[in-house]
């Protein structure tokens, strides 16, 4: 080092995380008034060139300011006595603390840059001998052009780890291993707990050989496998390093199956750890850091080996659908798929328990909706649901397609068709609710012509809120959507009209009977929304990202908790009526008291109110000029005020599925386990009774999902051929962009 360089430790100096650098402006340098160097460990050390303060190591200088290496720690024994010193220039103070470091560098090099080297602690050599300069000689710091106009350089700091002796991963001679991929793997074990990398020399069946990776150090091992045994033991073994570890953050040997052998146990506790909390777990253990890849590489290669592999998902799925309907008598489980190259291509699923409760006690509702899979092929999940008789979702079919393709929903709606046709006499007369997108209004005109299909609201008022962007015009739809009244509707859109006639227009475009609740012909007890994936938002997303036959294991999982759930809860009901209808009845009778009724004949009511009017209703056909109970299957607040007058029982009036019983008869039955798939095909020899079954191929789909970040937001059929608002700047007066988006020059 030339004569400008200052060396302090041996070989190097620590400095802290907080430890500054400060150059202060009195010394004339042009450094500004404070330059901070921040590294290592949590101390508040300061390196300074400026004034010096007490306790502090200084280098004289032949001008009035001084080179101050200090620190404020006050009343800190480093283990020196006071005559410990590094004295520089023809002054120094005696009193100063001497300065001592392990295993760092600080110098100011022949091109006079500052060079710091990091490593692990800021520790005090007890061996350090003390460092003196004789005063005969005066430190020429070597101020170039560049540092007086406040050009400081720091390289970059690396981090450098040293090689220490792990115990847990000691190496012997005559230490043995199952097998050469056991021995290697304790060997990648060893470099990587004592922070030193290796270089395969040989490797092969009968012997394996490797050495330290760093020039010139002597460290090598080998092994070789022992005679009629697969086993392999270590024969020779240099224990000696003479480098000095690892230098940079990552190892050589942390490859994807070392993170993924790190983290199994985790995993398979928790399958939702994260690649992110993977690679703090492993830096904090070991001292790696890796790549994100890395990480999100060995998460996948352990939950393939746990959840099984999206190509072992197709290959199965027949023999999923014959435990299906083996565990499940009465289920529905087909497969299908592309008889040219045996790739999938469709999926049906219903359980017996889902068939059951539908056929028998819920009501006659069914909405439609779909979402795309995450998974590593592309395909949708398509649902079919109807509503129990407290209002909850009830799944009753599962499909999954290579695409929500028009063909594939009538497909759908085929298969939903012949499970209701073939599980009741008399088919009812449906109400379905959907996004009408063209293959659903097909597959519902084909395969169930006497049903009302109308619009789900939700699906209709997204594409409003996008093409208009104003929430006063959202709330007006809704409220013209549960007018129960043309009139109150017509008032609504008059509302919408007066704000925006653009927006009635587009309103207008679609007719009423499609959504409207006061000309919707169908009765859709309330319900006028169908946004299935947004209901079940909490655990469909996160099954929609699994391999199929895992997904379809997620859903019946959740299915089977939520019948089990159900049942037992509806067991400690002691009302007539579910909770939700008993509360909406009881409302109803607590508001029928302001009302003065008068009787026509046993059937005919005349309910009189000071707010409402007049109002007619006809306890024989439970129905009430308001078209609330009607359409909701309940008696209203007048319908209520009718039936008290002569002492009916409310309870009485109200649809079937509102009661206790129905919903009992519900969930009455038990949607059971699916043994694992390691028993499948025990299970499939023993229904053979020995006639020869020829084994169904299903490989994958041919589509991959495309990689990036799945779409979060769906694209509505309505949005299809929408045409786009032209926005306009307001600082070039051009089209096509914003004011904030302009790129015009000024």
């Amino acid at each position: 080092m030339a004569d400008q360089d200052l060396v302090l430790g041996n070989p190097g100096l620590a400095l802290g995380q907080s430890h500054d650098l400060v150059i202060s402006e009195d010394h004339g340098l042009g450094l500004g008034q404070r330059h901070g160097l921040v590294l290592g460990h949590p101390h508040d050390h300061d390196l300074g060139l400026g004034q010096a303060h007490s306790h502090d190591l200084m280098l004289g200088h032949s001008h009035e300011s001084q080179l101050v290496l200090g620190h404020h720690h006050h009343h800190h024994d480093h283990g020196h006595d006071d005559g410990e010193e590094l004295a520089l220039g023809h002054s120094h103070d005696p009193d100063q603390d001497a300065l001592a470091a392990q295993n760092h560098d600080l110098g100011l090099s022949d091109n006079h840059e500052l060079a710091l080297a990091d490593t692990h602690d800021l520790g005090v050599d007890h061996n350090l001998d003390q460092l003196s300069v004789d005063q005969e000689q005066d430190l020429a710091l070597g101020l170039t052009q560049e540092m007086l106009q406040g050009q400081l350089v720091v390289p970059q700091v690396l981090q450098a780890r040293a090689v220490i002796v792990n115990p847990d991963h000691q190496l012997s001679v005559g230490q043995e291993f199952a097998d050469v991929k056991s021995c290697r793997r304790a060997i990648r074990d060893a470099a990587i707990a004592c922070h030193f990398e290796i270089q395969t020399v040989k490797s092969d069946k009968t012997r394996f050989t490797a050495k330290c990776s760093a020039e010139g150090c002597p460290w090598r091992i080998h092994a070789a496998k022992l005679p009629g045994v697969p086993n392999f033991t270590i024969r020779t073994i240099h224990e000696t390093h003479t480098c000095n570890g690892i230098n940079h953050l990552g190892h050589q040997q942390a490859s994807v199956e070392w993170v993924a052998s790190s983290v199994e146990e985790r995993l398979r506790e928790n399958p939702h750890y994260k690649p992110k909390e993977i690679l703090e777990e492993i830096h904090r253990m070991h001292g790696i850091t890796l790549s994100y890849k890395q990480a999100w590489r060995g998460k996948e290669r352990i939950m393939a080996a746990v959840r099984g592999s999206f190509e072992e998902g197709y290959r199965l799925l027949p023999q999923y659908c014959e435990q299906i309907k083996r565990t499940n008598p009465g289920s529905i489980a087909s497969v299908y798929r592309n008889y040219d190259d045996n790739c999938f291509q469709r999926l049906f699923i219903s359980f017996y328990a889902s068939i059951y409760g539908f056929v028998n006690a819920c009501r006659p509702l069914i909405g439609l909706d779909k979402t795309v899979l995450k998974s590593k092929y592309l395909g949708t999940l398509l649902l079919a649901t109807g509503f129990d008789g407290d209002g909850a979702l009830f799944p009753l079919a599962f499909g999954v397609v290579d695409e929500a393709s028009d063909e594939n929903w009538i497909w759908f709606l085929s298969e939903l068709h012949a499970l209701l046709e073939a599980n009741t006499e008399n088919m009812p007369r449906l109400t379905i609710l959907s996004d009408r997108q063209k293959g659903i209004v097909d597959g519902v005109d084909f395969n169930f012509p006497t049903a009302f299909h109308g619009f789900c609201m939700h699906h209709l008022s997204e594409s409003f809120r996008k093409e208009f962007s104003n929430s006063v015009l959202v709330n007006l739809l809704w409220g013209a959507a549960h007018a129960l009244i043309a009139i109150d509707f017509e008032a609504k859109i008059l509302e919408i009209e007066e704000i925006s006639p653009e927006a009635a227009f587009w309103i207008r475009r679609i007719p009423p009977r499609l959504w409207a609740t006061s000309y919707f012909e169908g009765t859709r007890f309330g319900h006028l929304t169908a946004n299935i994936v947004e209901s079940l938002n909490n655990w469909i997303l996160e099954a929609s990202a699994l391999p199929i036959i895992q997904m379809m294991e997620y859903i019946r999982r959740q299915l089977m908790t939520w019948f089990n759930e159900r049942r037992e809860a509806s067991m400690q009901w002691t009302t007539i009526l579910v909770p939700s209808a008993e509360q909406r009845v009881s409302d109803a009778i607590e508001r029928a008291r302001g009302y003065q009724v008068g009787r026509a004949n046993e059937a005919e009511f005349e309910v009189v109110s000071s707010h409402e009017g007049s109002v007619i209703v006809d306890i024989r056909n439970r129905c009430c000029y308001c078209r609330g109970w009607q359409l909701d299957g309940l008696p209203c607040a007048h319908g209520v005020a009718a039936l008290l007058s002569c002492r009916q029982n409310v309870h009485r009036y109200t649809e079937s599925f509102f009661t206790v019983a129905n919903y009992r008869k519900t969930y009455s039955q038990t949607i059971h386990p699916i043994p694992d798939k390691s028993l499948w095909k025990e299970s499939s020899e023993s229904n053979q009774n020995g006639e020869n079954q020829i084994a169904i191929v299903v490989n994958p789909p041919k589509s991959l999902r495309p990689p990036g970040r799945p779409r979060k937001k769906r694209v509505r059929p309505e949005d299809h051929g929408r045409v786009k608002r032209i926005v306009h700047c307001s600082r070039c007066n051009q089209t096509g962009h914003f004011r904030t988006t302009c790129a015009a020059p000024v």
